[in-house]
């Protein structure tokens, strides 16, 4: 049976695995973390793996590579790491007859058709089925916002990256005009783009813009929090019942929901469209909840487009692995 590595590829971590396909299902067979800055020389990570797999394992053909940069013509330099990562080179280097390098955020395409579902929970079913034929999209909140779009072929699905989420943040309501204004005081900004509210570290900015402005929050706990602890403490609190982290809560769900229909509205994405990043299991509750659906579908003349569209959310901690092994396995042909 033939396998396929997949790696996911960061400034501090690096996941390499081998997927086995097992009556047309890809079934992972071997996982590694490896700590990204103790290598200096990627190629020597992969080989490293690939020969700790043993005799017993069939040695991959096809490979694909998620990482977190731009990938320009195969070639792409990691922000953090002294690595220039080229597939051609690398495919040599490691005995591979094809090598795939993916943005980390756009490699997401290529699993979606392939997601069972106890890797993703359904948001919305469309009003009409889904399109094999559209393009699909998805957007997913973690430290800040991706987006990428996904469009059919003969060749199979193109994955488009985009830098959409630093499009202009537009209000839609008295407070959220007022939340982008004193972000914009407070950060000393021209410009507010979608990611400074629509991710896991906005979430963050509603909650310290609320303590900063609302009467109600002297002395409220979550004001000592830091700013990296503060997104998860204000979901803990919201969860808990705390009434100023659910206005936060609410505040930014509504503003992702507006963000999700109008990425169905430019992508036309009948195919379906996806919620991922790193909050979408912690808070699958808020995605299924009006207070993101409403906005989301909340669009005038053609909110009959998007009430056609079928959303999901991503649970699987894993769909990046297993989405670059959807497109080692693409690569067979």
């Amino acid at each position: 049976m033939p396998t396929f590595l997949a790696g996911d590829i960061g400034g501090t971590k690096t996941l390499l695995a081998v997927y086995q396909l097992e009556e047309n299902r890809l079934v992972q067979q071997r996982c590694e973390r490896f700590d990204s800055g103790a290598w200096s020389d990627f190629s020597a990570m992969l080989n490293h793996f690939l020969a700790a797999g043993g005799p017993s394992e069939s040695r991959p053909a096809q490979g694909c590579l998620a990482v977190a940069g731009p990938v320009r013509q195969g070639r792409v330099r990691l922000t953090n790491l002294p690595w220039l990562l080229d597939e051609q080179v690398l495919a040599q280097q490691c005995d591979l007859a094809q090598l795939e390098l993916v943005n980390d955020f756009a490699v997401l395409i290529h699993g979606l058709p392939h997601l069972s579902d106890n890797q993703q929970a359904l948001l919305r079913a469309g009003n009409a089925a889904p399109d094999p034929q559209a393009p699909l999209a998805i957007l997913g909140a973690g430290t800040g916002l991706g987006v990428a779009i996904g469009v059919p072929s003969a060749q199979g699905l193109t994955a488009l990256a985009s830098e959409a989420s630093h499009g202009e943040f537009a209000p839609r309501t008295e407070q959220e005009w007022l939340l982008k204004s004193w972000l914009q005081h407070d950060l000393n900004l021209d410009r507010l783009s979608i990611e400074r509210v629509v991710s896991g570290t906005g979430l963050g900015e509603v909650m310290r813009w609320l303590l900063a402005t609302d009467l109600q929050a002297v002395g409220h706990p979550l004001a000592a929090a830091s700013a990296a602890d503060r997104p998860a403490a204000t979901a803990s609190a919201a969860a808990a019942g705390d009434s100023l982290a659910m206005r936060a809560l609410e505040l930014w769900l509504g503003a992702y929901g507006s963000a999700a229909g109008d990425l169905a509205l430019q992508t036309l994405c009948h195919g379906g469209l996806w919620v991922g990043g790193g909050t979408a299991a912690k808070l699958l509750a808020g995605l299924q909840s009006s207070a993101f659906l409403e906005p989301m579908l909340n669009k005038g003349r053609l909110s009959e487009v998007v009430e056609q569209i079928s959303v999901k959310a991503i649970t699987d901690p894993e769909a990046g692995l297993f989405s670059a092994a959807c497109r080692a396995r693409s690569l067979m042909g």
